[in-house]
């Protein structure tokens, strides 16, 4: 089961149709509205809320909540707030009234849920609360870190850059006006061209689209171990970023031996399991491995990825 928590500011696409794009499930999702600032900001924000309440329903078939965050520049209560909320949807109960236990990743029957932390909207505050909440929980509940997922969208255009080239038509045109100089096709051509400037926003908010990186909608944002790294993990890794991927822990502990001008034992081999363990998702997140038959395909997480790049200099002065 997916649940998405979708903080909203003024945006529209970018909350909903990377989601459609990407073909995600989408079983949940909890919206979240600002309630600080203008009549006309807290006014338009809660419109567009409610016609993401009514398109997730019925463009993807998810049950909707819509939540109201007091005053989205106050971090610690938003922070608050991100925190309860994640844990909560992390231990919901199952369709059998079932619930997880705390920190098992596990539940008593039924699927597991998974929550999705759109991090694209709302004032800064917001997201970072929320983005920091979620990280926080993922140390917290080792168990739980693949369940748990921070992303973000890009737009593919901004409408202020537009308003404002309106904006500066528009005192053109006034200014013309003041002087006597009125062309009435002039003037018909720009409200048009306002008109369907305003309705546009008014219908999709500041941003129009949802931009496709790296082939996907959906920019995950990984989460640090918050642990150092030991010096015979730091060769682990490293093997791993040149070489990408191996089928097994034993091809990647011949290959460390081999590169080391170790023998290749019984013992080394252990020695390097209880790393890749320790590095694992299990442990730092450094490392996925995917089971397939008697042995393990490993390969370095996207945070893993961040970190061999990260210090590649290290790597080379070696």
């Amino acid at each position: 089961m997916q649940t998405h928590i979708v903080p909203v500011g003024f945006d529209y696409d970018r909350l909903i149709a990377p989601l459609i794009r990407d073909r995600k499930n989408v079983d949940r999702v909890v919206l979240l509205e600002g309630a600080v600032g203008s009549e006309a900001n807290v006014e338009y924000s809660r419109r567009l809320s409610g016609k993401l309440e009514k398109d997730f329903r019925n463009l993807l078939g998810a049950e909707t909540e819509r939540l109201v965050l007091d005053d989205v520049y106050d971090y610690d209560a938003a922070f608050e707030e991100a925190y309860d909320l994640i844990n909560a949807e992390l231990d919901a109960e199952n369709d059998d009234g079932r619930a997880a236990d705390a920190g098992s990743g596990s539940t008593d029957a039924g699927e597991t849920r998974d929550v999705w932390v759109n991090v694209s909207a709302m004032p800064r505050p917001v997201s970072f609360a929320f983005a920091t909440a979620a990280h926080s929980i993922m140390v917290e509940r080792q168990a739980d870190r693949e369940r748990i997922h921070t992303y973000y969208t890009a737009p593919e255009k901004y409408l202020e850059t537009e308003l404002a080239e309106e904006l500066r038509a528009a005192e053109s045109l006034l200014g013309d006006v003041l002087d006597g100089d009125v062309d009435e096709d002039r003037v018909a051509g720009r409200l048009d061209s306002i008109s369907a400037l305003l309705e546009e926003f008014d219908e999709r908010g500041t941003t129009i689209g949802a931009k496709r990186i790296d082939g996907k909608h959906v920019v995950e944002i990984p989460v640090a171990s918050f642990q150092n790294v030991k010096p015979f993990e730091e060769l682990v890794l490293f093997t791993l970023g040149e070489h990408g991927e191996f089928a097994s822990v034993s091809e990647l502990a011949e290959t460390l031996a081999r590169d080391l001008n170790e023998e290749y034992t019984d013992s080394f081999r252990s020695k390097v399991l209880y790393n890749v363990d320790r590095l694992g998702p299990g442990g730092k997140g450094y490392i996925e491995q995917e089971e397939r038959g008697k042995s393990y395909r490993t390969r370095l997480s996207r945070i893993g990825e961040l970190w061999v790049r990260a210090h590649a200099d290290e790597e080379s002065v070696r």
